[in-house]
């Protein structure tokens, strides 16, 4: 397991960011994760700006929620994929929509898997536990090292 691999979670409830990391810990996924509050706190950390101006560990993944104040899923999303510094990062959208056209736009958008958030934490850990096997485990991410390099050389 790539223990060292940071995941970022993008939630504006408090609840659900104790919940998800509780789920991590229960379903053994030994990841270090970071949280923020909305999709203008997400591009702060991965640019270094504001609060978050510094060395930041570079996430391996990022776990969104869609409803969001400031700055939704949608349009960080966005700005994410278009941003040739940051859109290797895997985005996972974690959201309580249901609804089809959250789904397809998340897609569209370049997320990598799209989640509706179980309503039991039972149901949260084996999703947190499945996710850290699939994407810790078994998907091969560029080194960090790699895309800092890129963010810090751009323009």
């Amino acid at each position: 397991m790539n223990e060292s691999m940071l995941i970022l979670m993008a939630d504006d409830d408090k609840d659900d960011q104790l919940l998800a990391r509780d789920a991590l810990l229960e379903g053994n996924v030994r990841n270090e994760i970071r949280f923020v509050q909305d999709g203008v706190e997400l591009l702060e950390y991965l640019r270094g700006e504001g609060k978050f101006a510094g060395d930041n560990p570079w996430p391996g993944i990022i776990l969104l929620d869609l409803n969001m104040p400031r700055m939704d899923g949608r349009e960080v999303l966005n700005e994410i994929k278009k941003d040739p510094c940051l859109r290797r990062i895997p985005v996972v959208i974690l959201t309580t929509s249901k609804a089809e056209e959250d789904m397809l736009k998340g897609y569209e958008l370049g997320a990598a898997s799209y989640f509706t958030k179980p309503v039991t934490f039972q149901g949260l850990v084996e999703l947190m536990s499945a996710l850290g096997k699939y994407w810790i485990e078994f998907v091969e991410i560029p080194k960090h090292s790699t895309a800092q390099n890129l963010l810090r050389d751009s323009p």
